[in-house]
């Protein structure tokens, strides 16, 4: 398959696959910052759905900080990528700096994008959780469980992409995961994009506000 030309494209095409589920009407969809929203913008819009974040943050390696070790996001969920901590040999001193790091990020990003408002409820509805790519899954994990400790009925992964080893552990998290394309062996999800510009908080919140003032 060619590359996506950018996140709309992705998210455009991704849309088109989810419309084929059924009932949807009730459900809301879930970008994850930064660079997942975009992608989710284009669903939401496509599937005529209200646009939220959940705010997550990767853990990455000290050495290697792409390698995902981990992830928090909203509630306190912490996910420990026990596999990658001990072939890295990453410490528990070093896991907890660099937790403590990305909690801070996590709260400014809550704070930038949410502001006073309370998190969207979940309870009874059904969810779609959007990112722009899933590698190692840690960050697609702990999303999916803060959605079902807030209630939601069913919970849907979507993503343009995804690695096909990590897609077999995320269907024991999700009700359903839809991808479009299953990569194998190691990659970086911006490879499947021709456009893969850093997304920032300003585009974030310009997302929300157009999906959500139609």
């Amino acid at each position: 398959m060619d590359r996506f030309v950018d996140r709309a494209d992705a998210g455009r095409q991704l849309a088109a696959r989810l419309a084929a589920l059924s009932n949807l009407s009730n459900s809301i969809v879930l970008g994850l910052p930064r660079g997942g929203v975009p992608v989710a913008y284009e669903v939401a819009v496509e599937l005529r759905l209200p646009l939220e974040v959940l705010v997550v943050r990767k853990l990455g390696v000290p050495s290697q900080r792409e390698l995902a070790m981990g992830a928090i996001s909203e509630d306190g969920v912490v996910v420990v990528e026990d596999d990658v901590v001990a072939a890295m040999r990453v410490s528990a001193e070093e896991f907890a700096k660099v937790e403590a790091r990305e909690r801070i990020e996590l709260h400014r990003r809550i704070e930038r994008y949410r502001g006073d408002r309370l998190a969207t409820a979940l309870e009874g509805r059904d969810v779609v959780i959007v990112d722009d790519g899933i590698a190692t899954g840690a960050t697609s994990r702990a999303a999916c469980r803060v959605a079902r400790a807030r209630g939601a009925t069913q919970v849907i992964l979507a993503a343009p992409m995804a690695s096909a080893q990590t897609l077999l552990e995320l269907r024991d998290e999700a009700t359903e995961v839809i991808v479009l394309v299953e990569a194998e062996g190691s990659f970086s999800v911006g490879q499947w994009y021709e456009d893969f510009e850093e997304t920032s908080d300003q585009e974030v919140i310009e997302c929300l506000r157009r999906a959500n003032s139609r």
